[in-house]
């Protein structure tokens, strides 16, 4: 239901314009403060506008290694790529393999394979990253991309959100796939994907932003300046020993941190909320 009021409709574009600059606000102070010298940021108080350092700062984090990390800020933006949309990718795959032959498929023990896979929602990174430490190291995968994204490779939870999916499609129409000489892999491929790419894509925007911004594991397990991301990496540029911290550094890098995550949801809005709403097939 819509009201057509115009005062209501000045008083909510009001409250959201406010919302709107209350968010954007830390924003536009950390760009601000990765404009300036860092002893203009330690002479002042917090800067409001854009300093004189410009561009500078951001030209000297992608081209040359910061010194605290002993790697340029492109190379820790390409390794968070890597890893997160290795974890991305690998999750979808995995949970639709799983979740199509958990619903379309007969076969002994399958409630119990799914329940298994429901169960290990129960246990987070956090509590197995002990064993899973031990498995990686003995496997020699330590400071390797692999690595990084195995371990975290596998999704209950999109796997329980496709089988959900995947029980709603008619059985007429599996049936009519049936007659018509579709086999498993055809009926994969030409009627569950297209059907089901909304929740891929939203899936995908969810599991990017899990794999982005991993800190405990990536951090656990890399100690080669080559395989360091970018989250691990801010709270290393924080510690600076007994010298002043570089925060037109910090700041430049949470922004470029930001981008990517940013990025992959303005281009996968529509997707996104279709997929999380959207039930019709």
């Amino acid at each position: 239901m819509r009201y057509n009021r115009p005062g209501l409709d000045i008083a909510s574009h009001i409250l959201l314009i406010i919302g709107c600059a209350l968010f954007f606000l830390p924003v536009w102070i950390a760009f601000s403060a990765s404009t300036h010298e860092m002893g203009d940021l330690y002479s002042n108080v917090a800067p409001v506008w854009i300093g004189e350092a410009g561009l500078d700062n951001y030209r000297h984090l992608l081209k040359d290694p910061v010194s605290s990390l002993g790697a340029d800020v492109m190379t820790l933006l390409f390794n968070s790529m890597v890893m997160a949309l290795g974890i991305a990718i690998g999750k979808i795959i995995i949970s639709v393999m799983a979740a199509y032959a958990i619903v379309f498929f007969e076969f002994r023990f399958r409630k119990l394979c799914f329940w298994l896979i429901f169960i290990t929602l129960m246990l987070p990174v956090e509590v197995r990253i002990l064993p899973t430490f031990k498995v990686v190291a003995d496997l020699n995968m330590l400071d390797s991309y692999a690595g990084l994204i195995l371990p975290l490779i596998a999704s209950a939870t999109a796997t329980f959100l496709l089988r959900q999916f995947y029980l709603t499609i008619p059985a007429e129409l599996v049936e009519a796939a049936r007659i018509d000489g579709a086999g498993p892999w055809r009926f994969l491929k030409d009627i569950l994907l297209p059907l089901s790419k909304t929740n891929i894509a939203a899936l995908f925007v969810i599991m990017f932003i899990y794999g982005w911004n991993q800190y405990l594991w990536p951090l656990l397990i890399t100690t080669d300046a080559d395989y360091l991301t970018i989250v691990v990496s801010l709270k290393r540029m924080l510690t600076s020993g007994d010298g002043l911290v570089p925060w037109q550094d910090v700041t430049a890098t949470t922004l470029l941190a930001m981008g990517p995550p940013v990025l992959v949801i303005l281009f996968m809005q529509r997707y996104f909320i279709k997929g999380l709403v959207d039930t019709e097939k």
